[in-house]
């Protein structure tokens, strides 16, 4: 998510000179052993997250990440460097900071490129990985301070870390239209009540969900705000959400598969009901909207983080069952002003920092060439 609205920034940044950005997911494209590995955590998260504990403890020694002598697809790595040839090469993922850093200066002897770090993480302990920081990187980028702290922690030269808030895409900082507003998109495109409380049901990237679960407790409890179940490319789920909807008349759902542009669907909502990811939560903390989190299966280490950090912000509640989000519901339903502290609270919790401002230092950082490469 942060290389792709990297690269959506990059082309449409006014960098003097430009910013031409390819973007490379070097697990999925790196051989089998990393192509295995993003399978496991996509199959952890959607069934057993409590699981991720041991995937992610076990990974926190495995070496393969650690130095380029052991790398899998070292060479198609090596080669993409050396046909690119970038003034700059970003690593938006814990494993990608120090073997393939290394490859990539390896690649270009002669005019090695800087080589460091965006990190998305909300806070430090366990739950971040220590791969996220390589002290011999060019440099590191947290998107909140309490991250750029932790890394420091672990040996990153504060000299070299710096925090640049929130890599999201474009449409998160776009003018608001009009036919982004709540009215047109609740009233108009989904037949909603604008002025009705509005529930979104988030999903990962993945797909995960426990959408119908929870729609049959807010109905067997009586909690009844209209909802916005976000079910991503995850067709199956879409499909259930509807049937269910369909018995359910009295009670207005709306699924919705992939989002291009997600502000639009948070501006619309009063709660977002999802779990504690960083991406989806940063966009929530963007938007201001107000977040009660899922931990239905257990919570990842890295979802830990997430909630440390919100925590210092806002009233953060983690439910474990789905029969425990009703009464949550009805108590930010029944006290508007209580909602409107923890929205408030959600404000505050939006770093400072500008996606410009991220590509504007790195590119005065990089070679003075008329084109920026990333």
């Amino acid at each position: 998510m942060r290389a792709r609205s990297f690269a959506q920034w990059a082309a449409l940044s006014g960098v003097r000179g430009g910013v031409d950005v390819v973007r490379h997911q070097a697990l999925e494209e790196g051989g089998a052993l990393y192509v295995f590995g993003v399978w496991l955590y996509n199959f952890i998260q959607r069934v057993r997250p409590d699981l991720h504990h041991i995937y992610f403890n076990v990974l926190e020694f495995v070496p393969f990440c650690d130095s380029a002598a052991v790398m899998p697809g070292r060479g198609v790595f090596q080669e993409l460097v050396r046909r690119e040839a970038p003034d700059v090469v970003l690593s938006t993922h814990d494993h990608l900071n120090h073997a393939f850093l290394e490859v990539a200066r390896a690649a270009l002897p002669e005019r090695p490129p800087l080589c460091g770090t965006y990190c998305g993480e909300l806070a430090g302990g366990y739950g971040f990985s220590r791969r996220w920081v390589n002290p011999d990187a060019d440099f590191f980028i947290g998107a909140v301070d309490a991250c750029v702290v932790e890394a420091c922690r672990r040996g990153m030269p504060s000299e070299k870390a710096w925090t640049g808030g929130f890599m999201l895409n474009p449409d998160f900082w776009g003018e608001a239209t009009e036919a982004d507003s709540r009215t047109a998109f609740l009233g108009g495109e989904l037949n909603l009540d604008p002025e009705r409380f509005t529930l979104i049901l988030g999903t990962g990237a993945n797909g995960a969900n426990n959408h119908v679960a929870l729609l049959e407790n807010l109905f067997r409890a009586g909690v009844c705000p209209q909802v916005v179940a976000l079910c991503g490319g995850n067709e199956p789920a879409r499909r259930a959400v509807e049937a269910w909807a369909q018995k359910h008349g009295s009670f207005p759902v709306r699924a919705l598969g992939y989002q291009a542009r997600m502000r639009r669907v948070m501006a619309s909502g009063d709660a977002l009901f999802t779990r504690p990811g960083t991406g989806t939560t940063s966009e929530a903390i963007q938007c201001g909207l107000p977040v009660l989190f899922n931990g239905i299966g257990g919570v990842m280490p890295q979802e830990i983080i997430t909630l440390r950090y919100c925590r210092r912000f806002f009233e953060t509640y983690l439910v474990r069952r789905a029969a425990a989000l009703p009464p949550l519901v009805a108590a930010w339903m029944d006290d508007p002003a209580r909602l409107a502290r923890v929205r408030a609270g959600v404000a505050a919790a939006r770093p400072a920092g500008h996606p410009l401002s991220i590509l504007e230092k790195l590119a005065a950082m990089s070679s003075t060439q008329p084109e920026n490469r990333f």
